[in-house]
């Protein structure tokens, strides 16, 4: 299979998995007990903890989570007032937003452009508790402008929450963040760990309640194995950072020119985006009938927590598509393990498969 949903996961590096083995075989003691054992596997986490760290801003600490869901999670219900939100943003946020939105809380949704862009001015009259913005989207890549964003919700008293999932170890973080969302998947790492930065100073209500093994108020047994696999991803994305942007950037330019000469429109930022993702769109196109007639190639029509749903793409529409357009377009993701060879023989086919499509019709 050629493997092209690099957004929805990675290949897990094996330098991540060769540094999970052990604390899944040998080492497998509770990181927060106090034995010999534990303190080993402790101190595992503390390493994987400043791996992660490396790739953050400084004056801040890294709480380990289950993922990005539950961090994203724990800092929308963790902070108080009101919420500005964009209506790109992934599901994990709105879907949230809304739960305390009908749970009491203000929340204010703001519109973006053709290219999914958000305009920063106007978070600047909304005196609220929690700004919250991703910082590439994960449909179309596109990058907001995180940091006048954060200078923004700043000056109206409010804390600046980046869903940096897609961009984090791919894209440089701004400045002017309070909180951070991250996941080790997207990264080359592991499934089920991820992570929340939390900014010196910042305090949020536990998410989960228990024994509080993180610092910062979150409960629950971390896994060793997962931890140390997701530093090592993260040691690897700080290394091969120019390396991997180089790869992904040439992948992007041999792709975009092979659809657009082939008659498809890029949804989208042509200029600010990461370039690892590429969502297009033909009219006329059988989205479902050309997965199935390529089903070695892995591909998406959309984000893969909405898969199954039924529904077009809610970003597609945010950015100002039809119901037909949205339904019209597809979403290759590729990077580090992406040959060149693959990435043409897969391009070339689904462009194929749509003019056959045409003639058909």
């Amino acid at each position: 299979m050629i493997y092209l949903d690099y957004q929805a996961t990675t290949p897990l590096a094996p330098e991540a998995f060769e540094a999970m083995v052990p604390w899944l075989r040998d080492d497998f003691a509770n990181p927060h007990s106090a034995h010999a054992g534990g303190r080993r596997a402790k101190a595992a986490v503390e390493v994987a903890r400043a791996q992660v760290a490396a790739l953050l801003p400084p004056g801040g600490r890294i709480v380990f989570t289950s993922g990005a869901t539950e961090a994203l999670n724990w800092a929308i219900k963790g902070t108080c007032g009101g919420i500005v939100t964009l209506a790109s943003e992934h599901a994990a946020v709105l879907d949230t937003v809304e739960a305390v939105r009908c749970g009491g809380r203000e929340a204010l949704v703001l519109p973006v452009n053709r290219d999914g862009r958000v305009e920063p001015d106007h978070v600047a009259a909304s005196g609220n508790g929690l700004v919250a913005a991703m910082l590439v989207n994960n449909e179309i890549g596109t990058i907001q402008p995180i940091a006048s964003l954060a200078a923004r919700a700043k000056a109206a008293g409010a804390v600046m929450l980046c869903d940096a999932v897609q961009g984090f170890g791919r894209v440089p973080l701004p400045h002017g963040c309070d909180l951070i969302a991250i996941s080790a998947h997207k990264i080359h790492g592991p499934k089920g760990v991820g992570a929340l930065w939390i900014r010196d100073g910042i305090v949020l209500t536990p998410l989960l309640h228990g024994g509080g093994q993180e610092e910062g108020g979150r409960s629950g047994t971390l896994s060793p194995a997962l931890c140390a696999g997701f530093g090592v991803a993260a040691r690897l994305a700080q290394d091969r950072y120019a390396q991997d942007a180089a790869h992904v950037d040439r992948l992007f330019d041999i792709a975009l020119d092979r659809f657009a000469a082939g008659g498809w429109t890029l949804n989208g930022s042509a200029e600010h985006r990461y370039k690892g993702n590429l969502n297009v769109r033909r009219d006329g196109l059988d989205v479902a009938r050309l997965m199935s007639q390529l089903r070695d190639i892995a591909f998406s029509a959309g984000s893969a927590c909405a898969s199954g749903s039924g529904r077009s793409s809610h970003l597609l529409r945010a950015i100002g598509l039809t119901e037909t357009q949205a339904r019209t377009s597809i979403r290759i993701g590729f990077g580090r393990y992406t040959k060149e060879a693959d990435l043409i023989d897969a391009t070339d086919r689904i462009i194929a498969a749509a003019d056959a499509q045409s003639v058909a019709a």
